[in-house]
């Protein structure tokens, strides 16, 4: 088992920036990939963006520009930089972590969420 703990959410303005970080902690072989995933009220949970243990990145066009993933694999922590936010970014920010326990498993952790407001 693997758990994921959000922090840096908060109240922003428009235009305004926010970190969000995520460690993961627990029984961790291989963190091949983490992101980040946010879901509004009466919508689906979608991507914003993902990186991998090679530092290999993809952002939700949305977001592409704006936001900016990084990971510190010592510390399996990912961050999301968020820059020029938009009230529609206003959601629930949920890390995601996919352990690799063997060539053939691979288990998806979902942390709890940190609330992102923008809002002026």
């Amino acid at each position: 088992q693997v758990q994921l703990v959000e922090s840096g959410g908060g109240l922003v303005q428009p235009g305004g920036s926010l970190r969000l970080s995520c460690a993961a902690s627990g029984n961790i072989f291989n963190l091949i990939a983490m992101g980040w995933y946010r879901q509004a009220p009466g919508k689906r949970r979608e991507l914003v963006a993902t990186i991998t243990s090679g530092s290999s990145t993809n952002y939700a066009d949305s977001v592409k520009g704006r936001f900016t993933i990084s990971r510190d694999n010592a510390k399996n922590t990912v961050f999301l930089q968020m820059d020029s936010l938009k009230p529609e970014d206003t959601a629930l920010y949920v890390c995601n972590a996919e352990n690799k326990l063997s060539d053939m498993t691979v288990y998806r952790y979902w942390g709890q969420g940190t609330q992102v407001t923008v809002s002026s």
